[in-house]
This record gives structure tokens, C-alpha cells and sequence, in this order.
């Protein structure tokens, strides 16, 4: 055997006892880093599932609005139990967190679960503004039929338990936006229904497009998050 090729096995040999010494600490290592990536992302999400809590919370049942369970293109009133406040813009952000992480199932989803409620105000003549993260706007699917059922289900949430809101702007991440995901237009203000006409069933609008719904309707999975200000 040459004194090369002896010279290569004897390198080879402590490069392999090198990795054998080092491997285990390295494995703890990438552990520790994920431990932490993981602990990180749980913090983040119990943080945005404090719910909000006000004196005067009451519990009353809610109408909120998601996906019919049995049509992709229309929305349903589902009544829940919620601890609601009688100050509107407190009740308002406890309906909307509850609207993103409360639907009775993935696929009745309107907003995203990562969609987060930054802010929402009401001024004096009846409007109010909601104040959503970037992932309203990032996640919710590109398409008119499944852009305007989120918006719907927004404004007919706040309509069916919040008196005093006539209509909504919508912003994204303190910005007014053009559209919501590249179609509905978010420039103007939404009309608000009364708590009346919120009870009626919400179907697809006439002349609104019609489209596979596995395709234009919001399907999300099923964690959700929420926030508030």
C-alpha cells in the first residue's frame, strides 16, 4: 500500500470519527432550533387567541356568517354562543376574531385563519373601519365570487349584531387597498344591512361570476389566529 493511499485512509478515518464525536451535538443542536421555531410560532398564536374581554361582556347568540354547508357560492347564518360587549367597537372586534377563528369547519371558511384584526374604529356617522393584516389580502383566493363572500361575510356578521354600523372600509395592514386579492374593488365603502336584512340567506348576486366553486370559493385550512388593538 503506498504512502498516499495510507495517508487518505488515515484522514478518512478521523473525519469519521471527527462526524461520530460531532454528530450528536449537531443533532441537539437542529433540535434546539426547531424546539424554539415551534415554540416561537405557539407563543405567536396563543397571543392572537386571547380573546378580548370588556365589563360589560354579556353572553348572547350571535349570528355570524360562513359558507352554506350545502352551496360554495352563498353564505348561511350559523348562531353561536359569544361573550359580547356592549360597546360597539369592542363588540365589533370580538365578532370579526371570532368570525376568523370560530367556523364550524375548514371548509365553511370566509377569511383566512392567518388573517389578523389590527384595529377597527366607528366614527359618528355610522362607518366603521377594520383594520386587517396583509393575509386578508395574501390568502384570501383570487377571484371575484370568493373575494365578494368574504367581504360579505364580514359585513353581514357586523350588520346582524351591531346596530349602530351603516358601512364598512376595509383597510390592509393600515392602507387602503384597490382590491381585496386583484378583483374586488376596496376603495369605497360596503353597506352594512340591518340587523333584518342580515338574517336573510346571502346568495350568489345576479351577474356575479359563475365558476367552479372548489376553484373561486375560500377554502382554508384549519388553525386559526386573531389579534386585536
Amino acid at each position: 500500500m503506498s504512502r498516499g493511499l495510507k495517508t487518505t485512509i488515515a484522514i478518512l478515518c478521523v473525519l469519521v470519527v471527527f462526524g461520530l464525536i460531532t454528530l450528536p451535538s449537531l443533532r441537539q443542536a437542529i433540535q434546539r432550533v426547531s424546539g424554539n421555531q415551534r415554540t416561537e410560532e405557539q407563543a405567536r398564536r396563543e397571543v392572537m387567541q386571547i380573546p378580548i374581554s370588556t365589563p360589560t361582556d354579556v353572553k348572547v347568540k350571535a349570528q355570524m356568517y360562513w359558507l352554506s354547508t350545502t352551496s360554495a357560492v352563498s353564505l348561511e347564518a350559523a348562531t353561536i354562543e359569544l361573550p359580547l360587549s356592549a360597546d360597539p367597537v369592542e363588540r365589533s372586534k370580538q365578532l370579526l376574531i371570532a368570525l376568523v377563528a370560530d367556523a364550524p369547519t375548514p371548509k365553511q371558511r370566509t377569511l383566512p385563519p392567518d388573517a389578523i384584526l389590527l384595529a377597527f374604529y366607528l366614527q359618528p356617522d355610522g362607518t366603521g373601519v377594520a383594520d386587517f393584516s396583509d393575509a386578508l389580502s395574501a390568502e384570501t383566493p383570487s377571484g371575484i365570487q370568493s373575494e365578494q363572500l368574504t367581504v360579505d361575510s364580514i359585513v353581514q356578521t357586523l350588520g346582524a349584531n351591531v346596530s349602530l354600523i351603516r358601512q364598512l372600509k376595509i383597510l390592509i395592514h393600515g392602507q387602503e387597498v384597490e382590491t381585496l386579492a386583484g378583483h374586488l374593488d376596496l376603495s369605497g365603502l360596503f353597506a352594512v344591512p340591518s340587523a333584518a336584512a342580515a338574517a336573510l340567506p346571502v346568495p350568489l348576486a345576479p351577474g356575479r361570476e359563475q365558476s367552479d366553486p372548489a376553484k373561486s370559493s375560500p377554502a382554508f385550512p384549519a388553525p386559526a389566529k386573531q389579534t386585536s388593538n
